[in-house]
């Protein structure tokens, strides 16, 4: 998966219009400095998980979780029933990690939206589709 991990990072104008949407939510430390980003897309009704990165100097702290937490509490407040995401399967930090400690679980082929399938073509488009990747959900309470 060197490609993926060699992929270049959004760049601060995607980043930007994720922000002046509302849809970008940034982790920090007491010295202000950016630990973690989540950006989110509305798909079918839900919220989807577009990105989220956690620098490696923060990893492991629950900082992504957190993220994800804040997330859906947001979504809960806005009658949102659901967060999606799209994931590696075989990655540790990935499928099972939002499984795990997340509250994500993975959806069967006959519950994917229309926008997750799309979501999925466009990733296959990428290259992505080497590996094995699922679309997952936490539903809102």
């Amino acid at each position: 998966m060197d490609e993926v991990a060699d992929d270049e990072p959004l760049s601060l104008e995607e980043l930007s219009r994720y922000q002046r949407a509302g849809r970008a939510w940034v982790a920090v430390d007491e010295a202000d400095r950016a630990m973690a980003y989540l950006i989110t897309d509305p798909v079918d009704g839900n919220i989807h998980i577009e990105q989220i990165s956690v620098h490696p100097d923060s990893a492991r702290r629950g900082v992504g979780r957190a993220l994800i937490d804040h997330i859906a509490a947001r979504a809960a407040d806005d009658g949102v029933p659901a967060l999606t995401l799209t994931t590696f399967v075989d990655v540790a930090w990935n499928a099972p990690y939002y499984a795990a400690r997340c509250g994500f679980r993975t959806l069967t082929e006959a519950e994917l939206t229309p926008g997750l399938r799309e979501i999925r073509r466009c990733e296959a488009g990428h290259g992505l589709a080497r590996w094995p990747r699922v679309c997952m959900r936490r539903d809102v309470p």
